[in-house]
């Protein structure tokens, strides 16, 4: 049962997510005027599939583990010569039909997409989920910790970390993993005084909450919007940090997953009901948004870049340099693949 649960909610999960990630790359097509081919949720053979009045293809495939939108002559952005050669006829609806601005819109609509959702999914949820909220008060000080070292007392208040308002003790727990490996500098009010203080980097600060000073809140629409916005931008910053630190080595590798791991989390999600289901679905989707914005080539993002340097220079970029540099993103996103499939098999087999 807890099997079927699972293989449902990432089913779930990832068609909702891919879903509106490639819808956004369609209806950019559609507007531009260029001609989408196959919309597809799912790679290998179709399982359904029907074609609508402007010939576009639809499909649900076999391996619902992504999706992809074909848009009639995006292979060309790197071989204008055979756009070039194309009977007339053959180059209304082309991908390099639209002007530079126009692709550059058709490919940020995917990401754009998936931030709008997950901005949507959290507004609604600070909405309709009112909850009781832990403040920003310590309680208690652990000695011989940063925290003890820089002099923050019981009774202080966290305002802000970093220059981020910080208004619960979620939000001090998101900037302390921000912070890294570096000295956070801290605003502080104590009594009705504002206290400046740096506290060093460690695995702990040593902050405990005060678990007596909490707030129901229940947000109206324009509140919920802004807190929606608040959440989804602080989903990003710290995937963007865990990348970096990633890179950089300060995160151990071992660290990241597969869609095994985002089978597993649907299916806790899933498990806790609808609410925690939103929840996930709205992560997943700032994930996808900033991976997919990451500059390598054969992800938006590489894409969105060469559009930039294209603009700048005036040139159009091509040839061998190009093949390489987008073989190597394939190398890039399959070694990755395998990394991450690794790390969830020697977790799942207690190798790690």
């Amino acid at each position: 049962m807890q099997v079927l649960l699972t293989i449902v909610s990432l089913l779930i999960v990832l068609g909702v997510v891919v879903f509106v990630h490639e819808l956004g790359h369609f209806l950019a097509a559609r507007w531009a005027g260029v001609r989408v081919n196959k919309f597809s949720i799912g790679f290998g053979p179709a399982l359904v599939k029907w074609t609508d009045r402007r010939g576009t293809v639809w499909q649900v495939a076999a391996l619902p583990l992504g999706g992809f939108v074909s848009i009639y002559g995006q292979e060309d952005m790197f071989d204008r010569k055979k756009y070039a050669e194309l009977p007339a006829d053959q180059k209304v609806g082309h991908y390099l039909s639209a002007p530079a601005w126009k692709q550059f819109i058709i490919i940020a609509a995917g990401v754009t997409m998936n931030f709008i959702l997950a901005w949507g999914i959290n507004s609604a949820l600070m909405m309709f989920q009112p909850k009781n909220v832990q403040l920003p008060v310590v309680g208690q000080v652990i000695q011989a910790t940063p925290a003890f070292q820089a002099g923050i007392k019981p009774g202080d208040t966290i305002v802000r970390i970093d220059n981020e308002r910080i208004t619960n003790w979620g939000e001090l727990i998101i900037a302390k993993e921000l912070a890294a490996n570096r000295d956070a500098d801290v605003l502080l009010l104590r009594d009705t005084k504002l206290v400046q203080v740096k506290l060093a980097p460690a695995a702990r600060w040593g902050l405990i909450a005060d678990g007596s000073k909490t707030e129901f809140r229940k947000k109206g629409f324009f509140g919920a919007m802004y807190a929606g916005a608040r959440q989804t931008y602080y989903q990003s910053k710290t995937l963007l940090m865990v990348l970096k630190q990633v890179v950089t080595g300060e995160r151990p590798a071992k660290e990241l997953g597969s869609f095994i791991t985002i089978a597993k989390e649907s299916g806790r999600a899933m498990s806790m009901g609808l609410l925690a289901l939103l929840s996930f679905i709205a992560l997943l989707s700032v994930n996808l948004g900033v991976v997919n914005l990451l500059p390598v080539p054969v992800l938006d993002g590489g894409y969105l870049l060469i559009l930039i340097i294209e603009g700048i220079t005036r040139r159009k970029l091509g040839g061998r340099g190009m093949e390489v540099a987008i073989f190597c993103g394939w190398g890039l996103i399959i070694g990755l693949f395998a990394l991450t499939m690794w790390n969830d098999l020697a977790r799942a087999f207690g190798l790690q």
